[in-house]
């Protein structure tokens, strides 16, 4: 399936380094998807006007106000394991009754706010996840609110729930199915590691950018349970090849940009990476 190229040029921008983007590039990096130049073009003009994206000189663009919450969540996957902290078997609780479910925009933005937190729904229009990512309810609130909750939703801490609550909380997530998932990841993405040299640097960087993709979204939504709801060795294991694997990503994309323009069959200068 191909990416639409709004999706790429963002996810482009958030691997740059200096976080800069020309349209050229741009154009040239969508090529290898089958993107052609008008759609790129369209692209950008939409993303500034959304304020997604804005004018970084000439040809040039840079993350715009309005990513700025998209880029702190999804450049903060790295650092995913060390917002874990310890479980005591507290809750933290988003209690979102009364909020209203008509203004399907902003339900969509309290859904994705609660998802990305790890929650899930233990009773009608409340919410739970488990107590142990660092900072507590405090910053889980923070997070919560701006990422899109309501102010006048309900967030805290409960603790020793009825025993039948308790299972029923416990079983609101399929830990099977998670580690199953770190593992398999995990395995996907070391197994191109080991064959990665002897690609060629277009399908190589293509599929650097749509496995990693993938995986890094799987990271991004996942819920960051402690033990024993899901294996945090098996999680540690997936974190550490994405790590891997997006530094190679990001070292093969480097190279495409830095290669010299090459000289096309009819006489024309392409870029390294349509060549």
């Amino acid at each position: 399936m191909t990416p639409h190229p709004r999706d790429l040029i963002l996810k482009f921008l958030l691997s740059r380094d200096d976080g800069v983007l020309s349209a050229r590039d741009a154009i040239s990096a969508c090529a290898l998807f089958g993107i052609r130049e008008n759609s790129v073009r369209v692209a950008l003009v939409r993303l500034a006007a959304a304020g997604m994206i804005e004018a970084a000189g000439r040809g040039d663009y840079c993350l715009g106000a309005k990513a700025a919450d998209l880029a702190e969540d999804v450049r903060g996957w790295r650092n995913a394991e060390m917002r874990i902290g310890h479980w005591h078997g507290a809750w933290v609780v988003a209690h979102c009754a009364g909020l209203g479910r008509t203004d399907r925009a902003q339900l969509r933005r309290r859904e994705r706010a609660l998802e990305l937190l790890g929650f899930r729904e233990l009773e009608r229009e409340l919410f739970i996840r488990p107590d142990n990512l660092v900072g507590g309810v405090v910053l889980v609130r923070e997070r919560l609110l701006k990422l899109g909750l309501e102010s006048s939703a309900s967030v805290f801490l409960a603790a020793e729930f009825d025993p039948m609550r308790e299972v029923r909380a416990r079983a609101l997530w399929d830990g099977k199915v998670l580690n199953r998932g770190y593992r398999e990841t995990a395995e996907k993405l070391g197994k191109w590691l080991t064959r990665v040299d002897e690609m060629e640097v277009e399908v190589a960087a293509r599929e650097s950018f749509l496995m990693g993709n993938a995986a890094i979204r799987q990271l991004i939504y996942d819920p960051l349970l402690p033990e024993p709801l899901v294996n945090p060795q098996e999680r540690h294991a997936f974190i550490d090849v994405l790590l891997r694997y997006d530094d190679v990503g990001h070292a093969i994309w480097r190279g495409l940009r830095a290669s010299p323009p090459v000289e096309s069959s009819t006489g024309t200068t392409q870029s390294p990476i349509n060549h």
